[in-house]
This record gives structure tokens, sequence and C-alpha cells, in this order.
């Protein structure tokens, strides 16, 4: 039996560049109909560790973190939704729409991922946020991205509140930082080879192609 390939995605539920990345990704593994030797986990990566519970208008975020102008704004939001349009994602952009504190929101991934249901998940929660435009930091709102994941939402919970659990994330967050990623997604095939960005599905099939020879080799 071939050996999978493991691939790490690090990446934010906000991060819209990491929705287009792994659907690219997804349609390059169908592409070479490699889905049978993949094995893929997804890593946290806060992109706003200091949010606060309530969360920021996106439009004076974005201004204050890159000192984008509303035009930048504008010509971003049509960007993301071309993209997302290319891989059926729906960015639904609004002037009301909030950036939302993601800690939370990482550790019931981290749950998920004990019943295989972490991509799940995680398409749940960035759709909830990007399409529905829904605060990822909200409880309820957890409560029923892992209640349409058919996931124990009392167990979960639990999680939210063990020291143990914050204390994995933020050490695996640390991990990665200083391995280097600084942006997002960060995509690891083996934890030998990385590309970082949304690249085009042809450049993730030729860099599947290489991890799974050289994988099928060792």
């Amino acid at each position: 039996m071939k050996r999978k390939l493991k691939i790490d995605i690090i990446s934010d539920v906000v991060c819209p560049w990491c929705t287009i990345g792994y659907k690219r990704l997804e349609k390059a593994i169908k592409n070479l109909g490699i889905e049978d030797q993949i094995e893929l986990e997804w890593q946290p990566f806060e992109l706003n560790p200091n949010m606060p519970s309530e969360g920021q208008n996106l439009q004076q975020h974005l201004a204050e973190k890159y000192g984008a102008g509303p035009e930048q704004h504008a010509q971003m939001q049509q960007q993301m939704k071309a993209a997302g349009a290319e891989v059926d994602f729906v960015f639904n952009y609004n002037d009301d729409m909030r950036m939302s504190n993601t800690f939370e929101a990482h550790i019931l991934l981290e749950y998920a991922k004990e019943f295989d249901k972490q991509t799940e998940l995680k398409m749940i929660l960035t759709k909830s946020f990007f399409t529905n435009n829904n605060d990822v930091s909200d409880r309820e709102i957890l409560k029923q991205a892992l209640q349409e994941a058919e996931l124990n939402v009392e167990e979960a919970f639990s999680r939210l509140e063990d020291k143990e659990t914050q204390k994995e994330i933020r050490d695996k967050q640390n991990y990665w930082k200083n391995l280097g990623v600084n942006s997002v997604p960060t995509i690891v095939f083996d934890r030998k080879s990385a590309v970082t960005g949304a690249q085009p599905v042809e450049v993730f099939e030729k860099v599947l192609q290489e991890a799974i020879n050289e994988s099928n080799q060792s």
C-alpha cells in the first residue's frame, strides 16, 4: 500500500485566499485522481490574534492594517468574488461586515480533527463568515457550525474552556511561526516543501505530482 502524502494547510478561517487556495488544491488533487493518497490537516494561524471579542468593521480593519482605502477595498472585493466564482465559492461583502476573533474557531477545528471532520467544519466556518457574514467568534454561530458538521456541541464547547487545549493551539501557532510561516495560506507537503498563497491549479498539480513521486520513493 502506498504511503499517503501529508499536507498541512496553515490558515485562518477569515482569510479569503486560504479558501481560494484550498479549493484550487482540492481541484488539483481531483484532476490527478489522487484523493486516496492524501492526508490533509489544517493548522492554526490567527491573522489578528489581538482582535477584540466584538470584532472590527472590515473596511476600518483593512485601512488600519494595510492602509487600504475605499477604492482598494472595492477592488479587492471584486477580485475575491471573481476568484471565488471560479471555484464555486461565494464571497458576499457589505459595508457592515466585521472582522472576527478566530481563536475559538481554531480550537473547534482541532476537536473536529478527532472525527475526521476538520475540512468539513473549516468550510462551514469560512462559508459562515464570507458568504453569510456571520461573526465566527459568536458561540451561537459556532454551535450552528458544529451542528451542521454533526459534531457534539457540548463536548466541543468543553474544549473552549480547557487551558491545556488553549495552550496546544498557541503552541501550534508558534511552531509554524518559528519555522518562518508569516503569511497564509502556507501549504506544506510532507514537512519537506511548501508553497505560499493561492497558487493556480496547474501549479498545485505540478507540486503534488513531484511530492507524490518523492513520497513513493521514500
